[in-house]
């Protein structure tokens, strides 16, 4: 170390000493004007000194006061907090390699962008999110450091047209030309009306950290802070963050988005953001260029330039219409702005619409083709080969023509021509509908229009001649309809401008050898916007782009009306499902393993398939009784549906079968049944039926149940009202000691436990009497389920029932979760208690997933609901519910699934108490057949929940195992078990096995 180096410290380590009381190691650190510091105190705490070159006072007291700012108004963004030394203050002057200001920072851990190990989506997102939530902070934030004229500045990016001549390249200079005059022509005038407010302004890839895992951990130097306006911060970061990206414009979008989500933008903020990366790409080349004129030989500037003009020039080969609708889509905007009015337009005039083909057929007879990699192989055909090959498809369904379908995944599309600017991301989903006719035939316009553009896609696999139509609906939106593969002839006689009347013959079908050498057809597609492509519209898009692309060009099968579907779902990735079920179907819906969620598509038996043709072991569904989709019961709903399906005021054979097989399952006096469609439906209605018999009101139910999410069912659901979200207790509903044997006052090895747990049912019922009050209902499970699997103890629900009928109440049992034969002894888990409920409600396994649900009741209760008010649901026993309820019923007798739940049930269980001498961590095994819980606890003693090793147990089973299963119990460590019923031997023995090697590792 030199001796000036050495006297440079020395004076550092006194400052530090002096000023603060720390000593410490120095490690210089990189900066251009001002000297920086990392100080490591002996107790492991690092600081940043930051000693300032002279300069503009202004620009550090603002740096100064947004860190005050910041400290006040969110502590808790991972941004440098400032350090006041024993003077109190927060800034001193120095005299360290000439005059300077020092300031001491808290260290932010991390390693800056650019040198970061790993870098991935959540790094965008996290930054994205980070930049919301500053500039969210930064609202009320002034300075007049930051009023100044910065050229940094890209809302004023105006200012260095003047620098153009300092760019010496030709092809550079026109590109940052160009993007500068848009600027100032196009993008100014529509950034004046965004919000303006004080930004970072610099969130480059040496200002941003992020922690091992790729996420966001700091954001650095506010020096670059300026009055501008607020989505250039968007702009800047994205124009760091998108180098070396595959998808630029992914970047920019994923970027945006996640600002949006926590600091919300405007849609023209949204659609300027591609713009500003341009421009700032622009800027950065003039103020290089500039640099570069005053001092040739900067090195660095020439490497650092090389990057911004590779990403300019990738930027510019992306359609930038295109790129504005995706970063609008991600956002949460339309895509193309109007292109939901011009939908429901469609669909509100389709009734007027003429007949693109054969107007004199009224109503076609169409073929759907697969044109898919899973249907013939197209592509060895030549095109003579395919029309033979269609025709006679068309001629053996009596069709009179045949249809390629609307977003199609199809793998005809090869060559460069498909390719997109971004790796990977080829455009094969069909954007149109094809009609497949002979050569000639005539092609007629469904609306008035005019001839917008005409082009002749001459070459091998192409378009071959194209018609776009221009057409203005009557709220002004301007469309345009495509029309491909074309005879030359026809479209050589049109012109542009030519008005089109509706129904008007204005083209035909082109032979192969000119419509780019397909079979002949018409491709016919709706355009909401031609992304500057006019006559070279696209005909096919991303996949993974589909919510973009299907905006650009909508289903068309509403122009055509077709019996025959013209189009199908596009299936998508699961981020793009679970990000989509957030903005459209409300969120207090939650998704299974929220971590990794599955994509499933199909089920068989105790078996759950993915989007990727894997298996799971379905060991949480109870809804799919006697196994997904049941051979028996998908052919007695189609068979039913395709006959009749109607509501329940029409005499029907099968709804009376259905009401005699099911009451025959219940001993007298209940055989009266009622038809609903869900099992909270069904609760619903029984509490209905319980106040017009007794006359009175009041509900008592046990601790912790859950009976339903209608209002009148979360009233007496303690899950609900006296969890997260609730409102407590209402005053018409009385809540019992959950008779629980492992932890409750009463535990294993009390006779006389269940007694003593009934004895609160009577409590309850004295306190409504104390009140002149009366009970009209008791609310219980056979098992209590969300109570964490709990069976009753013997008795329990005699003694309660007991209490509840003295006062002249009525008594339900809840078998939504566990009946028809789960619990493996009886069909009903109420019946191992010995009793006969009021009533009884019903609903999942009756329909074996179809929306259908039961009440069971006497004759008497029955008769006091009739009142003279009518009860009637409109699908509740409709036939073909009736059918598939006594479908259930067969399989349920002839598989011997009751007896089958308790063999397998017993095994299950057996294997468990055995894990549970191997794994202290299993606090209790209980249950009856197939609706088991296995207790986790930390201490037997103490009974401490394990609910976070359950956690883990869950995950470690669905990620190495493919079994899911589920939590349940007041303090969710209790592993549910309810599989469908048709689980096996084999999958009870796979399940322990993996539940054995799963908890050998946990207590590692």
């Amino acid at each position: 170390m030199t001796d000036a180096r050495q006297d440079e410290t020395a004076a550092i380590e006194a400052l530090l000493r002096e000023s603060y009381g720390i000593a410490g190691a120095i490690t210089p650190l990189p900066g251009e004007h001002d000297l920086n510091y990392r100080v490591e105190a002996a107790d492991g705490t690092r600081y940043l000194l930051k000693l300032h070159a002279p300069g503009d006072a202004d620009d550090l007291a603002m740096q100064i006061a947004v860190l005050d700012h910041l400290a006040d108004t969110a502590p808790g963004l991972p941004v440098s907090r400032a350090l006041a030394d024993r003077m109190g203050r927060q800034s001193f002057a120095t005299d360290i390699r000439g005059p300077r200001t020092a300031r001491l920072l808290t260290w932010l851990s991390g390693d800056v962008w650019s040198r970061a190990a790993t870098r991935h989506e959540e790094s965008v997102s996290t930054l994205g999110g980070l930049l919301g939530a500053l500039d969210r902070s930064l609202q009320g934030f002034s300075h007049a450091g930051a009023k100044r004229l910065y050229a940094w500045d890209i809302g004023r990016a105006d200012m260095h047209l003047e620098n153009l001549r300092f760019i010496d390249d030709a092809e550079k200079q026109a590109a940052v030309a160009a993007i500068l005059e848009r600027f100032a022509a196009a993008v100014l005038p529509r950034l004046q009306a965004c919000p303006r407010q004080v930004i970072h302004n610099d969130a480059n890839d040496y200002n941003v950290l992020l922690d091992a895992g790729g996420r966001v951990s700091g954001l650095l130097d506010f020096g670059d802070m300026v009055e501008t306006f607020r989505v250039v911060e968007i702009a800047v970061a994205s124009a760091y963050v998108l180098i070396g990206a595959a998808d630029p414009v992914e970047t920019i979008a994923r970027l945006a988005a996640a600002y949006h989500s926590v600091n919300a933008i405007s849609a023209t903020e949204a659609e300027l953001v591609f713009d500003l990366v341009c421009t700032r790409y622009a800027v950065s080349m003039c103020m290089a260029a500039r640099q570069i004129r005053d001092n040739p030989d900067n090195t660095y500037l020439l490497v650092s330039q090389e990057d911004v003009w590779r990403e300019l020039r990738r930027l510019q080969q992306e359609n930038r219409a295109l790129a504005i609708a995706r970063i609008r889509d991600a956002c949460g905007f339309a895509p193309v702005p109007h292109a939901p009015r011009l939908e429901r337009w469609l669909e509100r005039n389709a009734h007027d619409f003429a007949a693109v083909i054969r107007p004199g057929t009224a109503k076609p007879r169409v073929l759907a083709l697969d044109l898919t990699a899973a249907g013939p192989d197209w592509s060895a055909l030549d095109a003579d080969g395919a029309e033979r090959l269609i025709e006679a498809r068309v001629a053996e369904a009596g069709a009179d023509f045949a249809i390629g379908l609307y977003g199609e995944d199809r793998a005809v599309y090869k060559g460069d021509a498909y390719e997109t600017g971004s790796a990977g991301a080829r455009r094969t989903v069909h954007l149109g509908i094809d009609l497949f006719a002979p050569a000639g035939e005539p092609v007629h316009a469904p609306f008035a229009g005019k001839v917008a553009f005409i082009h002749d896609d001459a070459v091998a696999f192409g378009f071959g001649p194209t018609v776009l139509l221009e057409h203005r609906t009557d709220e002004g939106d301007v469309f345009w309809t495509l029309y491909g593969h074309l005879s030359r002839q026809g479209v050589q006689k049109l012109s542009l401008g030519q008005a089109i009347a509706r129904g008007e013959a204005f083209a035909a079908f082109g032979a192969a050898t000119e419509n780019g050498n397909w079979s002949p057809h018409l491709h016919f597609q709706v355009v909401t916007d031609h992304l500057g492509l006019e006559g070279r519209m696209h005909g096919v898009g991303v996949g993974d782009h589909w919510q973009v692309w299907r905006a650009v060009s909508p289903d068309p099968s509403v122009v055509f009306g077709f019996a025959t579907p013209a189009s199908v779902i596009v299936a998508r990735d699961k981020d793009f499902l679970v990000r989509e079920r957030h903005r459209r179907i409300g969120r207090s819906l939650s998704i299974a393993y929220s971590a990794a969620p599955l994509k499933i598509v199909g089920g068989e038996g105790a078996h759950l398939i993915d989007a990727d043709g894997n298996r799971w072991l379905d060991m949480v569904n109870n809804v799919c009784h006697i196994g997904h989709c049941h051979p028996r019961v998908v052919r007695a709903a189609q068979m039913q549906m395709a006959r009749l399906n109607t509501n329940s005021r029409y005499l029907h054979d099968s709804l009376v079968e259905y009401s005699r097989r099911l009451a025959a399952l219940f001993p007298d006096p209940l055989n009266v049944c009622f038809f609903v469609n869900s099992g909270s439906e069904a609760n619903d209605l029984a509490i209905r039926l319980a106040r017009a018999y007794t006359g009175n009101r009041d509900v008592i139910t046990v601790d912790h149940a859950y009976h339903g999410h209608l209002s009148s069912l979360i009233d007496v659901s303690p899950y609900k009202f006296a969890g997260k979200g609730g409102e407590g207790c209402p005053p018409h509903v009385r809540v019992a000691e959950m008779p629980d044997l492992y932890r409750g006052r009463f535990r294993y090895g009390d006779g006389d436990a269940g007694r003593k747990y009934a004895e609160d049912v009577r409590r309850q019922v004295e306190a409504l009497a104390a009140e002149g009050r009366r009970p009209a209902l008791f609310f219980s499970e056979g098992i209590l389920g969300t109570g964490g699997q709990l069976t009753l103890p013997e008795n329990y629900l005699k003694e309660a029932y007991a209490h509840i009928r003295a006062a002249g109440g009525l008594c339900l049992a809840d078998e939504v979760q566990v009946g028809f034969g789960r619990v493996g002894s009886h069909m009903w888990a109420h019946e191992t208690q010995g009793v006969v409920p009021d009533i009884v409600t019903m609903g999942k396994p009756i329909g074996n997933g179809h929306p259908m649900a039961a009440v069971v009741t006497t004759e008497a209760i029955a008769a006091a609901f009739a009142n003279g008010m009518e009860y009637f649901n409109t699908f509740g026993g409709n036939p073909v519910s009736a059918e598939i309820g006594l479908a259930v019923l067969d399989v349920i007798r002839d598989e011997r699934l009751m007896h089958h739940c308790r063999t397998v049930g017993d095994r299950l269980m057996d294997g468990a108490r055995a894990l549970a001498e191997r794994h202290a961590i299993i606090g209790d095994v209980r249950g009856y057949g197939l609706f088991n819980g296995i207790e986790l606890v930390r201490d037997r003693e103490t009974l401490e929940p394990a609910a976070a090793e359950l956690d883990v147990v869950i995950a470690e089973m669905k990620g190495k195992h493919r079994i899911l299963l589920s939590s349940e119990g007041p303090h969710h460590n209790v592993l549910k078990v309810k599989p469908p019923a048709p689980f096996s031997a084999a999958d009870c023995d796979r399940f322990l096995a993996a539940l054995d090697e799963t908890l050998g590792a946990l207590a590692r």
